[in-house]
């Protein structure tokens, strides 16, 4: 299958939306409920250092859906582990 630059780069827009889109509603709800029992710290912190590297490479092949997608992911799941952070030094 042979598919245009600009489709390409569409099917990027797309799954940028659909995947960044994602996490709103778990950002709203950790910060609505302060609960995040449910939430991993370990898995949020290794998926929130990937994104941030995913936000790097977008940065330095120069592909806008990446980094667009990365930085709000990013910024999402970094709220969502500074809340359990905060939550856990609560704790002690």
């Amino acid at each position: 299958m042979v598919l245009e630059a600009h489709h390409v780069e569409l099917i990027g827009y797309c799954a940028a939306f659909l995947t960044t889109i994602a996490f709103v509603p778990q950002a709203l709800q950790s910060w609505c409920t302060r609960d995040l029992s449910g939430i991993s710290l370990g898995m949020y912190s290794l998926f929130t250092a990937g994104v941030g590297l995913w936000l790097v490479y977008g940065l330095i092949i120069e592909k806008w859906p990446l980094i667009l997608a990365n930085a709000l992911t990013f910024a999402l799941a970094l709220s969502i582990l500074f809340l359990k952070l905060s939550n856990i030094s609560k704790l002690k």
